[in-house]
């Protein structure tokens, strides 16, 4: 295992408008903690930490270089800007690297489902990622699901996810993570049939009515050429 060192700071804790200002150039305040071990405040580089999570993967294995030394550590928990996705605090978590651990891993799809490509279904994605329990050195960056051979109504839950060599998939087997749905298409009558439909209705009872009013009245005229 490579080992990605990252640099921190100790800080005290400040207020909002200190840690608005030291986001702003460039800091990403965090905190350490772990069993055991009291929580410290710290600030990181973001530049720095973010290369670091994209090179390795956002489960990848830190050692903070403190000023008493490195602690080994992963990152919890990620909170980003809603409108920018920049980091804007950071949880690190301390870890001995021969005691498993719950992290969450991100799952990746693979292919195109039979039943989007061949029936124009849609695939909804139920769940993003799963949660695991292994030790640091095994922890997966990500989990790849095939969906190729889904049809419509198919799915693929935690149980079939792939066996991992030391990883335990510690959520119910039957969560369901991906699924293909039919789309429901209603169908629109052409409006040219709609005026023929319209057109070709009955006009019995209306035309009815015009003679039997006609009818009335011849009966109630005088005849041609009676006296009065």
């Amino acid at each position: 295992m490579k080992e990605v060192i990252l640099s921190v700071q100790e800080r005290h804790a400040g207020s909002a408008k200190e840690l608005k200002l030291a986001r702003k150039s460039g800091k990403i305040p965090s905190v350490f903690y772990g069993k055991g071990i009291k929580p410290e405040s710290l600030i990181v580089d973001s530049k720095e930490f973010l290369a670091a999570i994209e090179q390795y993967g956002a489960n990848v294995v830190l050692s903070l270089n403190f000023s008493g030394g490195k602690k080994a550590a992963i990152v919890k928990s990620l909170q980003r800007d809603i409108l920018t996705q920049a980091p804007i605090h950071i949880d690190f978590q301390a870890i001995s690297l021969t005691d498993k651990v719950d992290v969450k891993v991100p799952i990746h799809i693979d292919g195109v489902a039979d039943g989007v490509k061949n029936f124009g279904g849609v695939m909804e994605f139920i769940v993003r990622e799963v949660e695991v329990k292994a030790l640091p050195t095994n922890i997966p960056q990500k989990i790849n699901v095939d969906v190729s051979a889904l049809g419509i109504g198919q799915g693929v839950t935690i149980a079939a996810l792939p066996k991992l060599d030391g990883v335990e998939y510690v959520q119910d087997p039957s969560t369901l993570i991906v699924h293909i749905v039919s789309v429901a298409v209603e169908e629109e009558k052409p409006a040219d049939a709609a005026v023929g439909a319209e057109a070709a209705q009955p006009e019995v009872i209306s035309k009815g009515k015009k003679d039997k009013e006609g009818e009335e009245g011849a009966a109630a005229a005088p005849a041609a050429g009676a006296k009065k």
